[in-house]
């Protein structure tokens, strides 16, 4: 029992409930209320106009989800493996070497990343678009050097992650895009134009790239201890953490002020208004507020968290979309 809750935290069962979350969500409250919008003339029908449905087969997304999730599992191993020493310093304790063995660890990444590539391409097999999987084994790639190279460089880990992260509303995306273009242009009179889809999740994407940033250079600050310790190149060990701060402060106004753009470019509903404002800008300044105040790791850690509620905030909002599509608000 107690092996298994250790290993649960190595592999931050809780973000990866989350990854599932998004897929799920972008899927069926994104893209799946989009399509019910868009009709079109089938060729073999009866000449009325209906609704575009869903053409990825769901145990098909089954072994997509399977895939991502493995995946970022094994970037989780290895993260914890590499980052001992430093644990160590900013955490006081460690999994890896500790609870598991560092044997077991790296079996275990492999087992994931085998798992996970394998499944990425037999996926986009079936998608009839068999080189995608290299994506897969590109991503499982970046992580490992993520965790054994790139998070000690100057910026470069901290955008990894934030354009990894970004990358997952937009799989979703891709892989029904073409299974979309696939059925419907044969099936179809006029195969409608599909952009909205990609417009849509994009605008998650975006959201998901900018909050990552933003929460990953606040555990920067969390950690300078140990990454100035071990000489890492951080954005805090660089620049200093006052401009550390100044620099969230900077990518939290410009996520604030792109969510803002597009519900007055493209959205105007009240509900999208009060949504954003309650559940994503306020909380957004409240986590300014605690970072600049902030005077030890405890209040460092508790600002890194909120940013999770943030970021969960942002995926909810798909069902605030499915929501308004159905009742047909905007």
């Amino acid at each position: 029992m107690v092996a298994m809750k250790e290993f649960l935290k190595l592999v931050r069962w809780q973000n990866l409930l989350i990854v599932i979350l998004t897929m799920v969500l972008m899927r069926y409250a994104i893209i799946g209320s989009l399509l019910s919008k868009i009709s079109v003339v089938m060729l073999n029908g009866t000449g009325e106009a209906v609704p575009m449905v869903l053409q990825f087969p769901w145990y098909d997304f089954v072994i997509l989800v399977i895939a991502t999730v493995c995946i970022t599992a094994g970037g989780y191993v290895i993260n914890d493996y590499f980052d001992i020493r430093t644990d160590l310093i900013n955490r006081g304790q460690v999994i890896v070497g500790t609870k598991i063995s560092r044997r077991k660890a790296i079996m275990w990444h492999s087992i994931f990343n085998i798992i996970g590539v394998a499944a990425g391409f037999y996926v986009s097999w079936r998608a009839n678009y068999f080189w995608l999987g290299i994506f897969f084994l590109i991503v499982s790639g970046l992580l490992y050097f993520y965790s054994a190279s790139y998070k000690r460089q100057f910026l470069i880990g901290n955008l990894v992650v934030a354009l990894l992260t970004a990358l997952v509303p937009m799989l979703v995306a891709v892989f029904e895009w073409a299974a979309l273009y696939r059925h419907y242009v044969v099936s179809v009179t006029d195969l409608p134009d599909l952009s909205l889809i990609f417009g849509w999740v994009g605008g998650f994407s975006i959201f998901a790239f900018l909050t990552t940033l933003t929460r990953e250079i606040i555990k920067d600050i969390e950690d300078f201890e140990g990454d100035m310790a071990y000489g890492r190149n951080t954005v805090p060990v660089i620049t200093g953490i006052p401009a550390s701060k100044i620099i969230v402060a900077s990518i939290s106004i410009i996520t604030i002020a792109l969510l803002y753009f597009v519900w007055y470019r493209y959205l105007h509903d009240r509900i999208t208004l009060v949504y954003l404002s309650a559940v994503i800008v306020l909380p957004h300044l409240y986590v300014l507020f605690q970072l600049f105040r902030s005077r030890n790791r405890k209040e460092l850690h508790s600002a890194s968290n909120f940013m999770k509620i943030i970021m969960f905030g942002g995926i909810l909002y798909s069902l605030v979309v499915k929501a308004i599509l159905t009742l047909n608000l905007i």
